[in-house]
């Protein structure tokens, strides 16, 4: 696009891609380059308007110079000098409308010419491509000597095929339909990774979402800071009250009252499809079944911690919290009772959900963090959604569990939400803007804990025995 530009102008239109500041690489939001192009167009659009009050315009000084026709045997400069002077204004008017009307078409290819390839490149990615890349297996060579695991940009683009692989063999019919879809919304194709869960969960009955209770515990008192970090340290604090147990946090900023939902990551270590949501199936139920059972115990949860409908409410998730989290952000039912303002996540796979139009997200998440990418595909660059990518190197601490990687630790993306806080980049003051207006200053909020228990699953039936085969009489045999 860098011929797109009007005669006599500054320069030519640049697009910009992700901004770098200090160890974060940032994209989406107003910064981000589908809100440029969406300027872009909206500029286009003036250009399309005034391009059109231009044709007027060269109607009317054609009808003028029509008028003046019958007079252009007067003397020179009544005559001929007038009507040569009202055609060369007609000629002006009409390059220049030319111009703007070209430009805005300039644009408008650009753009068509981007979103192709982006599902070009998503579409190579999703079936692998990516993986033979230089620098690619250049990061990761170097990820390695801090951790054996694979890092986020790895893990993204081995999960797409091996998701459609595996959703191949399992159900080839939902392959073609996922495979379908993605290709059609011009998306990477990793929806097969939800799709295979919901597979896997209808298969297998400790998978399968089940009914969740709730149980309120205790209300008290607490010193609140609604920055990122202080969201995050909610999240930590409630995974280490219990397993199954999540938190509504009331904030009263002056104006209104908002509500903030923490839920924890995954609580790994105990019966697997038990009672606590939690659980490594509650990743099953929030990537395959869109969390259907959690949403409706964070609904009532709310109703219980007393927020009004309408209510404005945050959703913090740390790991398998932020896929809650999103799903909130997307479920109708929730978001016919509540006004989900606003969902913040780390080290969560979230690239395939899609919030509610007005949703601001803001999403944090570690190179060296494999789980980000597990569910195949890159969270959206919206002007609504802002991921953050934490480039700076981490190891495991002294004498501290490795865990499933460095990255994935939540002090780093505590430690990462502080430079957010601080950070200049647009995009990043545009989604703190948005947190800081809906929470205020922070204060003393009032905390409500409850706990989460998934019903036991249904009793496996015993398979019936065949009946016998009907015995021959020996009367029969006789004959």
């Amino acid at each position: 696009m860098a011929e797109v530009t009007p005669s006599g102008s500054g320069g030519p239109i640049q697009l910009t891609g992700p901004a770098v500041d200090g160890g974060m690489e940032i994209r989406g939001g107003v910064g981000g380059i589908s809100f440029q192009l969406e300027e872009l167009i909206g500029g286009a659009e003036k250009l399309d308007a005034a391009a059109g009050e231009l044709a007027a315009v060269e109607v009317e000084v054609r009808r003028i110079w029509e008028d003046l026709c019958p007079y252009q045997d007067e003397a020179r400069p009544t005559g001929t000098a007038a009507l040569i002077g009202v055609g060369e204004a007609q000629w002006s008017v009409q390059a220049v409308r030319a111009e703007l009307q070209g430009i805005s078409n300039q644009v408008r290819a650009s753009k068509r010419d981007y979103e192709t390839a982006e599902a070009w490149a998503g579409f190579a990615r999703g079936m692998g491509g990516g993986l033979t890349s230089t620098e690619t297996l250049g990061r990761q060579a170097g990820d390695l000597g801090l951790g054996f695991v694979p890092n986020r940009e790895v893990a993204e683009l081995v999960a797409g095929p091996l998701a459609m692989a595996a959703l191949l063999a399992v159900s080839p019919e939902r392959f073609w339909v996922a495979l379908a879809a993605d290709v059609a919304a011009g998306r990477h194709i990793a929806s097969a990774v939800p799709l295979l869960a919901g597979v896997s969960g209808r298969s297998n009955r400790i998978l399968q979402p089940r009914p969740v209770t709730l149980e309120k515990k205790e209300t008290l008192p607490i010193e609140f800071d609604g920055s990122p970090a202080a969201l995050l340290a909610r999240a930590q604090i409630i995974d280490e009250r219990g397993e199954g147990y999540i938190e509504v946090v009331e904030v009263d900023n002056g104006e209104r009252k908002a509500y903030v939902v923490v839920i924890p990551g995954t609580q790994a270590g105990g019966e697997i499809g038990g009672v606590n949501p939690f659980d490594e199936a509650g990743i099953v139920e929030g990537l395959g079944h869109s969390s259907a059972e959690i949403n409706v115990a964070v609904l009532r949860a709310l109703q219980h911690a007393g927020a009004e409908r309408g209510a404005p409410v945050v959703a913090v998730g740390y790991s398998q919290g932020g896929i809650h989290a999103m799903n909130l952000a997307a479920d109708e039912g929730f978001l016919n009772q509540y006004d989900m303002e606003y969902v913040l996540t780390a080290g969560s796979p979230v690239g395939g959900i899609v919030p509610e139009v007005g949703v601001t997200a803001l999403h944090l998440e570690h190179r060296q963090d494999w789980v980000p990418g597990a569910d195949g595909t890159p969270n959206p660059d919206t002007r609504n959604r802002v991921t953050v990518t934490l480039n700076s190197p981490v190891t495991t601490p002294e004498g501290g569990e490795f865990g499933i990687g460095p990255g994935h630790r939540l002090s780093n993306y505590q430690a990462g939400a502080r430079q957010v806080a601080v950070s200049d980049d647009p995009s990043l003051v545009a989604s703190t803007a948005v947190l800081g207006g809906l929470l205020g200053a922070g204060g003393t909020a009032t905390a409500t804990r409850f706990a989460l228990t998934r019903s036991k699953p249904p009793e496996a039936l015993p398979r019936p025995m065949p009946d016998p085969p009907p015995r021959v009489s020996e009367i029969g045999r006789a004959r």
